[in-house]
């Protein structure tokens, strides 16, 4: 079943549309696990294909039947405002030479705290109210800066989700703060982490493994896609991201 809505957030005074898929079957009695999708507009049909399919015979692909939340901008301003809702708040942003003064055609960044504080207090309860969900199985997935945000949120915010899916993510962003922030992290529980990056992303590479080896988590997993880039790594890692929450 798949169905769609339109969610106003007075966090970020922004209107997002909210694509949802629900298994058919049975609910399971702890409810769904429920899978949080950024840049939902672009991936919200693959996402919701791999779980159809593979759940089928989840003892063997380790995909569990699980909702799909996927969280969409609109499609005339997604690019520009995902700079806005997915990156931390800073003094100043330090960007690497390689982007050549790129990304600072706006002065729009920042909004990570207010964006999760949308995800958390309007568009969850919407989804509780909605579907019999397992609260102690959501997962948070991000590409690119939607993996930036994915690992901002583990850092940050480490409670309000169980499994975090940072794909191609973002290390870059501001002078890689990521890393600087792994040394100011409060982490009592333990939460798992997926990391993917294709081969062929260069630096996204390099500073990838960097963060995974300072983080020296054992609850990470790492994984470098033979042969993929920053365009092909979503549609050849979905699978095996959602196949790592069951094995947590």
């Amino acid at each position: 079943m798949d169905q769609s809505f339109k969610l106003q957030s007075a966090f970020t005074n922004y209107c997002y549309t909210i694509h949802v898929y629900v298994p058919d079957g049975a609910v399971p009695e702890e409810g769904f696990p429920v899978i949080y999708l950024l840049d939902g507009g672009w991936y919200f049909d693959f996402a919701k294909n791999i779980v159809k399919l593979q759940s089928r015979n989840h003892p063997k692909t380790f995909v569990q039947p699980s909702i799909i939340v996927a969280i969409s901008h609109q499609e005339e301003d997604v690019r520009t405002r995902r700079f806005y809702d997915f990156t931390g708040p800073a003094e100043q942003y330090v960007f690497p030479e390689r982007t050549k003064g790129k990304h600072m055609d706006t002065k729009n960044y920042g909004g990570a705290e207010q964006f999760f504080a949308f995800l958390q207090q309007e568009l969850k309860p919407k989804i509780y109210e909605k579907f019999a969900t397992n609260r102690e199985q959501e997962t948070l997935y991000g590409h690119s800066l939607g993996g930036y945000f994915a690992i901002w949120c583990y850092l940050k915010q480490h409670e309000a989700f169980t499994h975090y899916l940072a794909i191609s993510p973002s290390i870059w962003w501001n002078d890689m703060e990521l890393l600087r922030f792994i040394d100011q992290k409060s982490i009592e529980n333990q939460r798992s982490l997926f990391m993917a990056v294709g081969e062929h992303e260069t630096f996204m590479v390099t500073e990838s493994k960097q963060f995974i080896d300072k983080l020296a988590a054992s609850e990470a997993v790492y994984y470098v896609a033979p042969d993929e880039n920053h365009a092909s790594i979503v549609p050849t890692t979905m699978s095996r991201a959602f196949r790592s929450i069951i094995k947590k």
